[in-house]
């Protein structure tokens, strides 16, 4: 039935630093989580990664045009900030192809989904929440004349209005849907300095409240895969496929420790030869002192931790659940065990001085990371965080910079530029002192003095984008407006479309794919 319902995978250009500095790039998990479950559903399933060269505007149309898809679904990993390239594609493929379905998934339009249809014609459908069974469901119901309405976790346009069907339940057992791994070529994929790799998820979900994040309500529960499964793959991944190195998306893979140590030990068994790299919390690393050993045996070489802040009332106000203890002997207990700890500091959670920098220095230095990395803090309207600082000034109001390495929030009392000294100035504070200098390039380890040198080659690259941005491309700038009110603004130039939208509903019109398969008429 479905074999000649062709649908694309868009992955498309990102423009944050991260994505365009590297020569290193990793495969799209997202569209491929997808995209292994329509192809055992028996379509005929490609992928266009646009972000990969990347690609223009006009290279992506002409080549979707060749595919002559019958539905394209698009997404990124950086879902806010590639929303506006979204947007522009879409509206793009849709006046080249006029009758082909857009599906577009992934943590913004998740929350935002009103606001994405009302402000894009061109987007037919939105996933909300995790899709690899909502959009096997949705293709399914669109190439066989089902009821769009009747699957969970949808959004849709019709008669003039934007309406969004029940939330769909988590998947309960992650291993009932695979990867399709089939779509790529592992070849082009690399991380770590050019060795051959891939993103991978072990679980979904975090347990925490932190009020910046919302990936608690994204995946809404934790879960992880069955942790012999799991193992067996990335084995397999490693034999059948070359891939060298695992890059973990999860938000927390080490949340149980059985299940984490289970895999673990299973990847052990497997003796195979992999790099793993992930992100973790400081607290699961101290709790695991014990099995700390395990970690290295089988592949871990770099955990990232949320260090966020040293302020007490600042980890309080954040619900970081954490301490600066925690944090010092988890740092100390990697590095016993030959594993580089990667701190993340984030800037800009309140009305910081100078003298506050001046101490965030200080208690880094005394933290002692292996590498570090400074953030901004970035005020999604999906966060907690987002409600206590309403009133701030926005200085960066093009949303495709909220990319945690370009300043949204205006600081009081602190202008951009000084600003941006502090961060870049305790940046090559902890990455230049003598004993980060001595890890880098006199390790014992060559693994661990591989880690350190390759962080350092694209730190430098990173770092020097991020100063010659700040001096020749879209600098913070005073807009005179609080987040309350440039939030305020965009919705209402989105109930401006709507309200037109639903004068002439006759204009905005779903393709012959979808067309009345909404509401069984």
């Amino acid at each position: 039935m479905n074999r000649n319902a062709k649908i694309l995978l868009l992955n498309p250009p990102h423009t944050a630093i991260g994505s365009r500095v590297p020569d290193d790039h990793l495969p799209p998990l997202g569209l491929l989580a997808i995209g292994g479950p329509l192809i055992d559903a028996g379509f005929a399933v490609e992928l266009l990664d646009a972000d990969y060269d990347p690609l223009s505007p006009e290279e992506i149309v002409r080549r979707v045009r060749a595919a002559a898809p019958r539905i394209v679904m698009v997404g990124h990993a950086g879902s806010s900030t590639a929303h506006a390239t979204i947007l522009e594609l879409a509206t793009r493929i849709k006046a080249a192809l006029p009758e082909v379905c857009i599906v577009y998934g992934g943590v913004h339009p998740t929350y935002h989904w009103r606001e994405t249809l009302t402000q894009c014609p061109a987007i037919d459908l939105v996933v909300r929440g995790e899709g690899e069974r909502t959009a096997l469901l949705l293709a399914q119901a669109i190439v066989s004349h089902g009821l769009v309405a009747t699957v969970p976790g949808v959004a849709f346009r019709q008669d003039g209005r934007v309406w969004a069907t029940r939330q769909a339940k988590p998947i309960a057992n992650l291993d009932d849907y695979r990867v399709g791994w089939e779509l790529i070529d592992f070849a082009r994929y690399s991380y770590w300095g050019g060795r051959r790799a891939v993103v991978v998820q072990f679980s979904r979900g975090c347990p925490y409240l932190c009020s910046y994040c919302g990936q608690r309500g994204f995946w809404r529960s934790w879960r992880h895969r069955d942790p012999l499964r799991f193992a067996r793959e990335l084995a397999w991944l490693h034999r059948e496929h070359g891939v060298e190195v695992i890059n973990f998306a999860d938000e927390l893979p080490t949340a149980s420790r059985a299940a984490w140590q289970a895999f673990l030990e299973a990847l052990i068994a497997e003796n195979v030869n992999l790099t793993l790299v992930g992100s973790t919390r400081a607290g699961d690393i101290v709790r695991d002192a014990d099995i700390l050993h395990l970690y290295r045996r089988a592949g871990v070489i770099r955990f990232l931790l949320g260090i966020e802040s040293y302020d007490p009332a600042t980890l309080e106000a954040i619900r970081k659940d954490a301490t600066p203890r925690e944090d010092t002997e988890a740092i100390r207990l990697l590095r016993r065990h030959g594993i580089v700890s990667m701190a993340t500091y984030v800037v800009g959670f309140g009305a910081e001085t100078d003298h506050d920098y001046w101490q965030s220095l200080k208690h880094l230095l005394r933290y002692d990371p292996d590498q570090i990395q400074l953030l901004y803090a970035t005020p999604h309207q999906w966060t907690r965080f987002f409600e206590t600082v309403a009133q701030r000034e926005v200085v960066q109001t093009d949303t495709r910079l909220w990319d945690y390495k370009h300043q949204v929030l205006a600081t009081p009392g602190m202008p951009p530029w000084r600003l941006l000294l502090w961060v870049k100035g305790i940046e090559v504070a902890l990455q230049l002192r003598p004993r980060a200098l001595l890890r880098t390039y006199f390790s014992r380890d060559p693994e661990f003095r591989h880690a350190m040198r390759w962080y350092v080659q694209m730190g430098r690259r990173v770092w020097l984008r991020e100063v010659g941005e700040f001096l020749f491309g879209k600098r913070p700038r005073p807009s005179g407006l609080s987040l309350a009110e440039f939030a305020r603004q965009q919705r209402e130039s989105v109930q401006g479309l709507a309200q037109g939208l639903a004068r002439a509903p006759a204009q905005v019109v779903l393709p012959a794919a979808v067309r009345g398969r909404l509401s069984g008429t």
